[in-house]
């Protein structure tokens, strides 16, 4: 069920929008000179707004962890100079004080500040009374509930103008990019609040530069309203994140190549793409009553298993399990990561449903009739 949340649609909010909402600047603020170039370089691209870190903790402490206080003057000043409103990331009351001061449009709340649910009230004390947007960024782990937490916070402080900035999220394992996009995720958050404005982030998504095109136009082809983009004046000599900024000719590049969808409902559909989701939805209900014909083989084998005071979890099985179904989806043409998280779901369910079972004796003569 949706929450009760008051926030503003795009539409709504005093800022010229052309296509998309275009976010777009460095990192971190390192220097008055790196800033300002920045900013004149990307204003002969469409862009909305300028971003950059002001204060960066890093996972691990003696790196770079931005200039402070002072980066904001020059944050402000390059966006005059361009006429452009510039946006910083706040992670506590002060960061809040010290840009409200400093007179930054926009906050942004990141990944980490977003998992804390502590964090984000203080912050939300602190907003309290004053009108300025507020993009949030998904928490690090895969958790929407979470992430609509941190949403209901900042708009009972009495901020209207949200926007959720989906960033990707920190997962177990070796993946292409830097955070796993998980586009699930998202795409249900703008199902539950279809109102809410939401951008991507594919710079933190992707980790690489090279990989941002492609994220870009997944973005946009899920309808999201706009980018949040890391573009530095020379990307090799940034102190933080390096490897994920482009330059602002590369952004503008990356900008025009852009397909835009559209987002006409079904009465301009063909009827072939009618016939087709008829057939989807055929495939799904089918899939649905063999999932369900599968779990009560589980609850089967599960009453076997406590009778006899066998462990639920078998390795060796399971081993076996995944590598036949991972070598049978690639001969069909479906996804390793695909096939890997369909199959890891659908093993736990199964631990779950034979973790229900109870463990009295009296299952034991019912299995051995069954055997």
């Amino acid at each position: 069920m949706a929450p009760e949340l008051s926030i503003n649609r795009l539409s709504e909010w005093d800022m010229p929008v052309r296509k998309k909402f275009l976010i777009a600047g460095p990192c971190s603020v390192e220097s008055e000179e790196q800033m300002l170039r920045t900013a004149v370089q990307l204003s002969a691209y469409e862009v909305t707004v300028i971003r950059a870190g002001i204060w960066k903790p890093r996972t691990r402490p003696g790196s770079f962890e931005g200039v402070g206080v002072r980066g904001l003057m020059w944050l402000k000043q390059a966006g005059n100079a361009v006429g452009l409103p510039v946006a910083t990331e706040a992670a506590n009351p002060t960061h809040v004080e010290e840009c409200l001061k400093a007179g930054v449009d926009i906050l942004w709340i990141g990944a980490r500040t977003a998992t804390n649910p502590f964090a984000l009230q203080e912050i939300a004390d602190a907003l309290r009374g004053v009108d300025i947007p507020v993009m949030i960024k998904n928490p690090v782990n895969p958790d929407l509930e979470l992430w609509i937490g941190a949403i209901e916070r900042i708009n009972k402080a009495g901020i209207t103008k949200i926007m959720a900035v989906h960033r990707g999220f920190s997962t177990y394992g070796e993946h292409l990019y830097r955070n796993r996009p998980i586009w699930r995720i998202p795409i249900e958050l703008r199902r539950r609040l279809p109102y809410l404005p939401l951008i991507c982030d594919p710079s933190h998504i992707c980790g690489k530069r090279s990989y941002i095109m492609a994220v870009s136009q997944q973005a946009m082809d899920f309808l999201f309203d706009g980018l949040m983009i890391e573009v530095h004046c020379a990307p090799p000599t940034a102190l933080s994140d390096a490897r994920q900024q482009v330059t602002p000719p590369q952004y503008g590049k990356l900008i025009n190549k852009l397909h835009y969808v559209s987002s006409d409902g079904p009465a301009r559909l063909p009827e072939e793409i009618k016939l087709l989701r008829k057939e989807i939805d055929a495939i799904d209900n089918d899939m649905i009553a063999l999932l369900a014909k599968r779990m009560e083989c589980v609850r089967h084998i599960g009453t076997w298993k406590r009778a006899h005071n066998v462990s639920l979890f078998q390795p060796g099985r399971w081993e076996h399990v995944l590598l036949d179904r991972v070598r049978s989806s690639a001969r069909h043409h479906l996804s390793e990561s695909f096939a890997r998280d369909l199959f890891e779901h659908i093993h736990e369910e199964a631990l779950n449903i034979q973790g229900r079972i109870p463990t009295d004796k009296s299952s034991a003569s019912h299995h051995r009739r069954i055997r």
